[in-house]
């Protein structure tokens, strides 16, 4: 007992130490449902974080965030720190040695040369873009997917939004949060390559994407150019920008943070996403799931030819990666869950929702459940999916005259079914591209319930999956980390990652059980067969 006492006072005054010193580092992320911040000490651990719930609405048929909701959560998130460390170790959070912001990719920020937002902010939910994306896709030779902002702005020229004209700027989350607190247009490159096509060679935009989409009738017709309207990329650790008088006040409106703190690129969750797992390295990969799901898989090579399933990103380094993306994942899942907790409140048994979702989850591999989950289909889609071909969504739940319904085979289909739309696009990736995947990292708060996410996970890409300590919480840590490269010269992201941050840190590996992988596939096919019902609901159903 009095080592563990010993620990703690050692570990209180290092971290004082670092505080005062400000060697500490600051990550925010806004997600699709948290706003989070982490802040880390000089050995990358965290020692204060925040959480603020925000939702999407659906506003004029268009998905969308409130931006003053955004602005309110942060200062929720930065005050819960501040006043964590004022607890904890009886010091003002006055001075901070870096800061990075990430936020969800993609989506389209517009803004006019008075700095006025043009249009409420469409999120990279929406799939009003599909016009945009299939001329875009045919002109570039390259796979622009409906998310990406590029594909907002042509939509929106094509659609003669009368906006468009008054265009001065246009980004992502990240990058207006990064832009109001620090004054500087500018985006990591991992995010600006959800914005637009990236070469790879110079780390910047595609020039001859540029030339060919400035060319078209509906963008060469207006008073910009695309290449100025567009915020500049930036490589992990570069310096972008500092903290300013005004951004202090956004921030911190207590007053107590002093202005002046340096900024690195800001970055989408794809990056923080690699960062938080350490999956860098060519033939890595990482699984994201939240509301939404993505697999993003570094590569060794160049795809043979575009897919309209993969989107080519990069890695906050450089390095070219290809990424499954489904826009559902946990919404029905926390759907049903509130059901049962429900049921439970009804019968005067009340249960934690951590216990709840580690029973219900459980169930999907006890004994008794079957493989293929007996028979039982779920389809997850609140919105459109791209990857299944829907431009809207139902939630629906369906079963045959011989299905068995038990708890198990109905949690199995619920997980089944979240993890088939990025499956399409990893299927893609695995048997038409032959790109072989060493292993994937899993994250995301789906992942904190141990072994049985990873097992799913691992059924449906029939590779082993690995998750960490940090995989509930990674994005906002990811980020933080990224801020902490700042400081580290002649040293690669990869190297500093694998030699410093992970060096100690633990892991837990599932690996692929042919009956599981077997299950899934039988589960899949009969998934894919099955989508016309999806079709009839979204017809039938308002």
């Amino acid at each position: 007992m009095q080592r563990s006492i010993m620990c703690d006072i050692s570990s209180v005054s290092s971290n004082k130490k670092d505080i005062i010193n400000a060697n500490t580092y600051l990550g925010i992320e806004l997600g699709s449902t948290r706003i989070k911040g982490a802040l880390i000490n000089g050995q990358y651990q965290v020692i204060a974080e925040g959480s603020y719930k925000w939702e999407n609405k659906l506003e004029n048929g268009l998905w969308t965030y409130d931006l003053s909701d955004a602005w309110h959560g942060i200062q929720s998130v930065f005050s819960q720190i501040s006043n964590q460390i004022n607890k904890d170790y009886q010091l003002r959070l006055n001075n901070i040695g870096g800061i990075g912001i990430s936020a969800m990719m993609h989506g389209y920020l517009a803004f006019d040369n008075r700095n006025k937002l043009l249009v409420p902010f469409r999120t990279w939910r929406n799939t009003n873009t599909h016009d945009a994306h299939r001329i875009l896709s045919n002109e570039l030779s390259l796979n622009i997917p409906e998310r990406w902002s590029i594909a907002h702005l042509y939509q929106c020229a094509l659609d003669k939004e009368e906006h468009v004209h008054n265009v001065a700027f246009f980004t992502t989350l990240s990058g207006y949060i990064h832009w109001k607190l620090t004054g500087k247009k500018v985006l990591g490159l991992s995010d600006a390559s959800g914005m637009f096509p990236m070469d790879s060679n110079s780390l910047s935009w595609d020039e001859n994407a540029l030339n060919k989409i400035e060319n078209l009738p509906e963008i060469s017709n207006q008073p910009w150019n695309l290449k100025d309207i567009l915020p500049t990329p930036l490589s992990a650790g570069e310096f972008a920008g500092r903290l300013t008088v005004d951004g202090a006040s956004l921030l911190d409106p207590s007053g107590i943070l002093n202005p002046g703190i340096p900024f690195v690129p800001p970055e989408g969750d794809a990056a923080t996403g690699m960062v938080a797992t350490n999956t860098l390295k060519p033939g890595t990969g990482n699984v994201s799931a939240g509301t939404s799901i993505f697999a993003t898989v570094v590569l060794k090579r160049p795809l043979s030819k575009a897919h309209k399933e993969l989107d080519i990103v990069m890695t906050p380094d450089g390095h070219l990666s290809a990424m499954s993306h489904a826009n559902n994942f946990t919404t029905d899942l926390n759907a049903w869950v509130n059901l049962f907790a429900q049921f439970a409140d009804a019968i005067r048994k009340p249960i934690s929702m951590d216990l709840l979702y580690t029973s219900l989850f459980n169930s999907a591999v006890d004994n008794g459940t079957e493989f293929d989950a007996g028979g039982n289909i779920n389809y997850c889609f609140s919105s459109g999916e791209f990857q299944a071909g829907l431009e809207e969504g139902r939630f629906v739940f369906a079963r045959g005259p011989q299905a068995k319904l038990s708890l198990g085979n109905f949690m199995r289909a619920q997980l089944y079914g979240a993890f088939c739309p990025v499956t399409i696009g990893m299927n893609v990736l695995t048997k038409e591209e032959h790109v072989e995947i060493d292993s994937l990292l899993g994250h995301g708060g789906i992942f904190a319930t141990p072994e049985v996410s990873q097992r799913i996970a691992s059924a449906a890409f029939g590779v082993p999956v690995t998750t960490m300590p940090t995989a509930s919480e990674g994005g906002s840590w990811g980020m933080a980390i990224l801020a902490s490269y700042i400081r580290r010269k002649n040293i690669t992201l990869i190297d500093f990652l694998q030699n410093e941050v992970f060096a100690h840190v633990n892991s837990v590996t599932v690996f692929p059980r042919k009956d599981d992988v077997e299950g899934f596939q039988r589960y899949f096919e009969q998934f894919m067969r099955s989508l016309p019902i999806e079709h009839a609901a979204i017809t039938t159903m308002p």
